[in-house]
């Protein structure tokens, strides 16, 4: 390796490394994650009954990547259900306050303490902006952070929301 080659190298590493980065990310997109087995499924659905006071049978959540986090949505699958609509909006209200504060006991009480992303979003409160707004039929929680390992924090409970709730949840 002549001098020149040297000279190249730190920036032919950082580039492959780059480039590694980039396409492992493609797979952290808006595409369907891993769907939980049937069981781990319904465990969620009964304990996230304990925890949120909405109707999963009569709700969807969506959970939309952004670069800087992304937006949590909740709605009514039928606009004119305007309880649920009233008890998704308190309920995002009330977890708008608790995430901020880094409180996210009630995801851990669904999902557990393992799940993907909840130890660094407990310990991110003033590190994430999350905001709550309210929509036609429900609700949405933004979060936004330019810290790129909150950002993979976001995605991957995201992924994991996703996955646990199956046809009560989805990517978009």
């Amino acid at each position: 390796m002549n001098r020149s080659d040297r000279m190249r190298w730190p920036q032919v590493v950082i580039g492959a490394a780059t480039a590694l980065t980039l396409i492992a990310g493609c797979g952290n997109g808006s595409g369907p994650s891993p769907q939980a087995s049937a069981s781990r499924q319904q465990e969620v659905a009964d304990r996230g009954a304990a925890v949120m006071p909405f109707d999963l049978e009569r709700t969807t959540h969506r959970f939309a990547k952004a670069p800087d986090g992304g937006v949590q949505t909740v709605t009514a699958d039928d606009p004119a259900d305007t309880t649920q609509i009233s008890l998704v909006r308190q309920h995002l209200q009330q977890e708008t306050e608790r995430f901020r504060r880094g409180d996210f006991a009630d995801p851990a009480r669904i999902h557990g303490d393992a799940m993907p992303g909840l130890a660094a979003l407990r310990n991110a409160a003033g590190r994430i902006a999350v905001d709550y707004t309210e929509v036609t039929d429900g609700a949405r929680i933004t979060y936004t952070t330019t810290d790129p390992a909150l950002v993979a924090a976001l995605h991957a409970w995201f992924d994991a929301q996703v996955s646990d709730h199956g046809s009560h949840a989805t990517h978009g």
